[in-house]
C-alpha cells in the first residue's frame, strides 16, 4: 500500500493507522544538541538531524538554510525517495518539525506532512515506541528542486522592513517581542523588526496540537488577509513555519519565512541607542568606559585606544554618537537600566570594574574625578 498526503497535518491516529504503508517515511525533527540512542521515538522513525545535516554550518547563524545539494545528499542518506510520504514530528508538539515540512516545500516537495502533537501525543495515546537508531537502511532517490516563493534572506528581507506591501510577523514570544525579557541567544540583543507585528506562535497551538482551523483563520485573519504577503519571523526560522504552517491551513498563498530571523537581523543591523534595554552587553561596556573617560571632561587617545581594543570600532561609533548626545542625567540612568535590564553582570561585577580601571589608566593617570565617577558606578551598581 503506498499513500499521497493530502493535508500539511496529520493526526496520530492517522499515523498509527498507516504506519506499515510502503511509502512512508516517518522522520523525528526534534533538535537535539548529540545523538541520543537512549532517547525513545516512534517506530521506524529516521532522525532529521535539523542542526548539522539540514543546515549550512558555515553560516555564522544557526539553522541557516542548506544548498539544494546538502539537502538532496542528506535526505538521500536518509532513504527518501521520490514517491516516499514523509510525516515528520518533534518532542515538543509542534516546534521543529514545521522547519523539517516548510524545507521540504521549498525544496519541492509536497508530499510531506507534520504530526500534529508530535511524540507527547503519540505517548499519550499509548502507542508503540523504540528506542532511537541510526538509520543504515539503502539510500533514496529525492531530488531537491528550490523553489521561489517560501525562503527570504537578509537583503531583501531589509527591502521588505520598508515595503508596505509586506506584513512581516514575529512569531517570538510577546516579552521577547516588546524587549522586556532578554534573547535566548548570548550577546544578541534585544530589539524588534521595524513594522513588524507580534503573533507568538504558542497562540496557534494548544497542549501541544494546533488550535482548529477556525481558531487559526481567526488569529490569522486579525494581521493580514488571505491576499496580504506575508513574512514569518521568529529566533532562528524554526518557530516561524508553525505560522507557515497554520497559515497553509487558513488558505494563505503569499508566504515567506525569513530564515535568519531576529538573530541575524539582530546582529547585522544598528540597535536603537535610545532603548538602554535593547543594548547588547558590548554597547553597554562601551557606554560605562565612555562615562568613565569623560568624567574628566575629555576622552584621551590612549582611553580611546583602550575601549576600541575592547569594542568593535563600529559599535564604538554608534555609542560615542548616542552618548555624546544624552545629557548628564540620562547617561546615569541609561548605565542603570542597561545593566539592571539584562542583568549582565548579576553574578560579577568584578569585569566590569575591571574594566573601568583599566581604561582609567591607559594614559597613566587616574584622575580625581574619574575615581569620583567609578565610586559612584559602584554605589549605583552594587546592590548590598
Amino acid at each position: 500500500m503506498t499513500i499521497t498526503l493530502t493535508t500539511p497535518i496529520v493526526s496520530v491516529e492517522w499515523l498509527q493507522k498507516h504506519r506499515e504503508a510502503d511509502n512512508l517515511v516517518i522522520l523525528d525533527g526534534t533538535i537535539a544538541k548529540v545523538f541520543d540512542a537512549e532517547s525513545l521515538q516512534i517506530p521506524k522513525a529516521r532522525f532529521f538531524d535539523i542542526k548539522q545535516k539540514f543546515s549550512d554550518t558555515t553560516n555564522a547563524f544557526p539553522s541557516a538554510f542548506p544548498s539544494p545539494l546538502q539537502f538532496e545528499t542528506e535526505a538521500r542518506a536518509l532513504g527518501i525517495n521520490t514517491n516516499s510520504a514523509i510525516v515528520v514530528y518533534d518532542d515538543k508538539g509542534i516546534y521543529s518539525s514545521a522547519r523539517v515540512w516548510w524545507l521540504f516545500k521549498a525544496f519541492g516537495y509536497t508530499n510531506v506532512a507534520v504530526l500534529d502533537g508530535g511524540f507527547p501525543e503519540w505517548q499519550a495515546k499509548a502507542y508503540p515506541t523504540a528506542y532511537r537508531t541510526i538509520y543504515e537502511g539503502p539510500k533514496g532517490d529525492f531530488k531537491a528542486r528550490l523553489q521561489e516563493g517560501h525562503m527570504i534572506f537578509f537583503e531583501d528581507f531589509k527591502k521588505a522592513t520598508e515595503d508596505a506591501t509586506y506584513t512581516i510577523v514575529d512569531a517570538r514570544s510577546s516579552a521577547r517581542f516588546r524587549c522586556e525579557i532578554p534573547e535566548p541567544r548570548a550577546g544578541l540583543r534585544r530589539g524588534t523588526i521595524p513594522n513588524a507585528v507580534n503573533l507568538p506562535f504558542t497562540n496557534l497551538l494548544e497542549d501541544g496540537k494546533l488550535k482548529s482551523k477556525k481558531e487559526l483563520a481567526k488569529a490569522l485573519y486579525m494581521i493580514a488577509d488571505q491576499e496580504d504577503s506575508l513574512i514569518f519571523s521568529c529566533g532562528s526560522g524554526i518557530t516561524a513555519c508553525v505560522l507557515a504552517l497554520s497559515a497553509e491551513l487558513s488558505g494563505y498563498k503569499n508566504v515567506l519565512v525569513y530564515d535568519g530571523s531576529w538573530t541575524e537581523y539582530g546582529a547585522l543591523t544598528p540597535g536603537d541607542m535610545t532603548a538602554p534595554k535593547t543594548w547588547t552587553e558590548a554597547e553597554t561596556l562601551a557606554y560605562i568606559l565612555l562615562f568613565i573617560a569623560h568624567a574628566d571632561l575629555k576622552e584621551t587617545s590612549s582611553e580611546r585606544d583602550y575601549i576600541i581594543s575592547r569594542i568593535d570600532p563600529l559599535v564604538y561609533e554608534q555609542v560615542y554618537q548616542q552618548f555624546k548626545k544624552d545629557s548628564d542625567y540620562q547617561v546615569i540612568q541609561n548605565i542603570i537600566h542597561a545593566v539592571e535590564t539584562h542583568d549582565y553582570y548579576r553574578n560579577d561585577l568584578a569585569d566590569l570594574f575591571a574594566d573601568i580601571k583599566l581604561m582609567a589608566f591607559a594614559d597613566g593617570a587616574y584622575a580625581d574625578i574619574e575615581q569620583v565617577a567609578y565610586k559612584l558606578l559602584r554605589k549605583l551598581l552594587i546592590k548590598d
